[in-house]
């Protein structure tokens, strides 16, 4: 609709709620030790006790779930996840929870059991930085973007943690994990604007 204001032309445009790009993060905390919920029967069937992740991309692939009825470990993979809510994730029904030595693909991933939490993170030049304390993944395709580095208590007293993103990972191997120096590649302290 135009309105004409004394020779000046304004457009009104219908009002529409603005559109972002939301990119949910979560932290390794608030994906371990909760409950798988069925669809089906309203009801928890397991309880996540681990990650499945895939060091060569950095992805989570699937959970370590203790079985509600059972006891015995299966694994959720994450394309079997149907929400992420605050109580813990949402699946179709307990069928989809599978026994490690059913999924043939990940067969490799399972066998090699990678745990980023702890592991050393040291700078191209051999400058060590530290260990990873925490993780965030965006929830939509379960990619870690972030890992959190404790420093140590000296330099954690002065410095404190840094957040080092996804693309400043220069190397991942069993022992540690080995990043970009913090002056070519922009790695940020925590609690400064990335």
């Amino acid at each position: 609709m135009i309105v004409n204001n004394t020779s000046t032309e304004v457009a009104l445009l219908p009002s529409r709620p603005l559109l972002y790009n939301v990119i949910m993060l979560k932290l390794s905390e608030s994906l371990l030790d909760k409950p798988v919920m069925s669809l089906r029967t309203g009801q928890p069937v397991a309880t996540t006790r681990g990650l499945l992740l895939n060091p060569n991309n950095l992805k989570i692939e699937g959970f370590y779930c203790e079985d509600r009825f059972s006891k015995q470990e299966l694994i959720l993979l994450y394309q079997d996840i149907r929400d992420v809510i605050a109580q813990g994730f949402v699946i179709n029904d307990h069928d989809v929870l599978a026994k490690p030595d059913d999924l043939v693909r990940l067969r490799e991933l399972i066998k090699l059991d990678f745990v980023l939490l702890g592991k050393p993170v040291a700078t191209i030049s051999k400058k060590r930085l530290g260990k990873v304390v925490d993780f965030a993944t965006e929830i939509e395709t379960m990619y870690i973007q972030k890992i959190y580095v404790s420093q140590g208590l000296i330099k954690g007293l002065t410095g404190g943690g840094l957040g080092i993103d996804r693309n400043q990972i220069n190397e991942i191997t069993d022992r540690k994990i080995i990043v970009n120096d913090p002056l070519d590649s922009g790695a940020v302290r925590a609690g400064a604007v990335a």
